[in-house]
């Protein structure tokens, strides 16, 4: 009686010692590090001159450092604390302007246990701390993109009615608006009547110089409002889709005044990446090349080798339209590639388009922005600029609509246009005002206070259950200790965010899971008082302590489900931690207790038990 067959114990051994593996890099620690990257859609690399350049500079300004890997693709430079990081990287990122520099977190896990996939799991801003952005929306940017649209609205509008105007509809320079001239008084008036009964957004000013008849549109007030609070609110938005993209765990996404978002990423690592995606503020256009002879109404575009390329300035589609995009390789040139997929409006455009140009070339232009605020004599100084760069060029070979896909990238390219296609393009451009690397919010002195808590809770359970069932209850110490590693494992392998409500999951399960061993203990000792024998005392205490165990775990996964289903942010890591913490509680403290007690007095012959 009281056997175990050989496979259960293989079973479980197998089990603790994978688990006991991929918990141990959350004992390794992280150093403060700076990472260098490549600027986001740039063919730059980071070679050996980059390393040397950092290095040189470090050693110039008497900075120390533990040491420095480098790939392909980034630069990642450790040091002893986070006050000798912060020096470095505010020298790294005036050497290095072309290049991300990013602070970071950087794993101490040896090199043998990360090649069997092992990583630590990540802990929450109030645990670890994490990555802490404040981004300003640019506002004046965001105006000026949504009068582009009305641009283009009012052409449409006075082809239709055909009324002609002279010169084309811009804006105007030096300030915000729209303007548009007329030849005559007569076709000002109705052009200026049509606009007031369509466009309510729109004040409607007369301006008359000479035979030039204009008219000046702009923004009202509460236009301008709406337009400032959408570009944030969509923003937000975007933002939120980019750090789902990178897997982020738990994130903070919230405006903080008019025309500013905070983004917190608890656990980031790769906050070089982090940094590319959120701040990248990058958009595509599909047009047809001008043919030869038809120079009139195009427009000169640079290629990536600074070749010249004139494109019609009619846009079949853009990055707005596209609904979703995956990196891939192109089957006929084995070279990577984005497949795309656009929205109704823009496949029926993209359909109508191919098919009267089979044969003929088509461009996609990447379009980015940027926005940099520096100090000069004392006083912030913002620049913006717009890249448009055609990143591809190819023959229409058939007609096509809703898929398709865009050749002559990168790998690293693909990636990330399919991941910012995917997450949707921002309003407006954003600046980083501010970028830190945070410690956990509680202090250091609460989060050791914390863990010194935990450990003596933990040891006086221990010596309780020793004291209270003797060598069953050093069993069951095990067994609560397998727990807890198993969980870590698991915590790690899923790559999830602890956070404090998280730790209270734990906690609670370590109480639930010598609770179950209590019960099984006791029902023991009921057994051996009923005169039955120890080995059947043994098998009945399981037995019967078995359904009352699983009663109250189902229960508890019942409510950590609901949790999970109902909750949001840190509730979702309790409810998370929770359900595992109940799993692996069922394991230890019924299979691997049994399995200690059935090695050790299975199968003889006991006058007693040490219970």
């Amino acid at each position: 009686m009281n056997h175990y067959p050989f496979w259960k114990y293989l079973l479980i051994g197998v089990v603790i010692s994978l688990c006991s593996l991929y918990a141990l890099p959350n004992f390794f620690g992280e150093d403060p590090a700076v990472q260098i990257s490549p600027a986001y859609a740039r063919d730059m690399i980071i070679d050996e001159t980059v390393q040397d350049i950092a290095e040189a500079k470090l050693k110039e300004e008497n900075i120390s450092f533990i040491r420095s890997n480098r790939t392909k693709n980034q630069l990642l430079i450790r040091f002893k604390d986070t006050d000798t990081q912060l020096k470095a990287y505010t020298v790294l990122k005036k050497v290095l302007p072309k290049y991300i520099v990013a602070q970071n977190l950087a794993s101490a896990t040896p090199e043998w246990l990360r090649m069997l996939s092992a990583q630590p799991m990540y802990l929450g801003l109030d645990l670890r701390g994490g990555v802490h952005f404040l981004m300003q929306v640019d506002m004046e940017t965001a105006i000026r993109q949504d009068e582009e649209a009305y641009i283009n609205e009012l052409r449409v509008l006075f082809r239709e009615n055909k009324l002609r105007y002279k010169g084309s509809v811009t804006r105007i320079i030096g300030d915000s608006g729209i303007t548009v001239a007329f030849k005559t008084l007569e076709t000002r008036d109705i052009a200026k009547k049509l606009i007031e009964e369509q466009y309510k957004d729109l004040l409607v000013t007369e301006h008359t110089n000479g035979e030039e008849y204009r008219l000046n549109l702009t923004f009202t007030e509460k236009a301008l409002k709406e337009n400032r609070q959408n570009a944030v609110e969509q923003n937000i938005t975007t933002l939120r889709n980019r750090v789902n993209e990178l897997g982020v765990s738990e994130p903070v996404i919230q405006r903080q005044g008019e025309d500013r978002i905070v983004v917190q990423l608890p656990g980031v690592q790769d906050t070089a990446r982090a940094k590319e995606i959120l701040g990248a503020t990058a958009t595509l256009e599909f047009r047809l090349l001008v043919n030869e002879g038809e120079e009139f109404g195009g427009r000169v575009y640079k290629r990536r080798d600074g070749s010249p390329v004139t494109l019609k300035r009619r846009v079949i589609a853009t990055g707005e339209q596209i609904t979703d995009a995956a990196a891939t390789i192109d089957q006929r040139s084995g070279r990577p590639a984005t497949t795309v997929r656009l929205d109704n409006q823009a496949a029926n455009s993209m359909l109508r388009t191919t098919r009267k140009n089979v044969g003929k070339p088509m461009a996609v232009v990447f379009i980015e922005y940027q926005i940099e605020t520096k100090m000069v004599d004392g006083k912030p100084v913002t620049t913006r600029g717009k890249t448009e760069e055609v990143i591809n060029v190819a023959t229409i070979q058939e007609e096509f609509g809703k898929n398709f896909q865009i050749t002559g990238l990168t790998s690293s390219e693909a990636n990330n246009l399919a991941l910012l296609l995917r997450a949707g393009a921002l309003k407006a451009p954003m600046e980083i005002v501010e970028e830190r690397t945070v410690g956990p919010s509680l202090g250091q002195e609460n989060i050791e206070m914390g863990q010194l808590s935990i450990m003596l809770g933990f040891l006086a359970v221990m010596i309780f259950m020793w004291l209270r069932y003797s060598t069953f209850g050093m069993v069951a110490n095990f067994a609560l200790l397998m727990n807890v590693v198993i969980l870590v494992a698991l915590l790690s392998l899923l790559q999830a965010t602890l956070t404090l409500p998280g730790m209270a999951g734990i906690v609670l399960t370590l109480g639930m899971a010598v609770d179950a061993n209590v019960l099984i203990f006791e029902k023991i000792r009921e057994e051996i008082a009923n005169k039955n024998s120890p080995q059947n005392s043994i098998h009945l205490g399981y037995e019967k302590a078995f359904v009352t165990i699983f009663d109250a775990n189902i229960t508890t996964l019942i409510a950590a489900v609901m949790l999970f289903g109902f909750g949001t942010g840190p509730i979702k890591g309790f409810a998370i931690t929770l359900s595992l913490g109940i799993i692996t509680s069922m394991f230890t403290a019924i299979m691997v207790s049994r399995a200690f007690i059935n090695f050790f007095y299975g199968g003889k012959t006991l006058t007693k038990l040490p219970v």
